[in-house]
């Protein structure tokens, strides 16, 4: 398999204190680790954890089996800066739950700005609605790894 140019991904990539970014982060080799309960609990708890530690503001995700839709106001710092510590708190936590040492997360990471003339909340819904399209629930309020500040 070709290994990903996860480098070519930070081409033009643009972080702005006050921006909208909806941010998409796989598993390595698209592993289903997040089936398990306590396992994706500990990838929420260290999502919420960015938030308190005044780095973003949280407006939507889903935590999917293999990979984590984000859609985030950036407070301080960097895209790549809040993805760093962002994954390497939640691949260290998984450890902590007993999750063997091996790389957790795909390297890079997709970002996309929000324009101004978008609208959130149809992202925001995109984002909650992942679960339904995937086929794993028939209504978002079933599946129970996800959130969003208007709900």
């Amino acid at each position: 398999m070709d290994r990903a140019q996860s480098h070519l991904l930070r081409r033009g990539r643009f972080s702005q204190p006050g921006g909208l970014y909806l941010l998409t982060t796989v598993t390595q080799e698209r592993k289903r680790i997040f089936t398990h309960l306590q396992l994706a609990r500990s990838v929420i708890h260290e999502l919420r954890q960015t938030e308190l530690d005044g780095l973003c503001r949280s407006l939507a995700w889903v935590v999917m089996p293999d990979h984590v839709h984000w859609l985030i106001e950036l407070r301080s710092g960097t895209l790549c800066g809040l993805m760093r510590r962002f994954k390497s708190r939640s691949s260290h936590a998984l450890y902590r739950r007993g999750m063997p040492r091996r790389r957790v997360w795909q390297p890079g990471y997709q970002d996309r700005a929000l324009r101004c003339e978008e609208n959130v909340r149809h992202v925001a819904r995109y984002i909650v609605a992942n679960p339904i399209r995937a086929g794993l629930v028939r209504r978002a309020g079933d599946y129970p790894h996800w959130d969003a500040v208007w709900i």
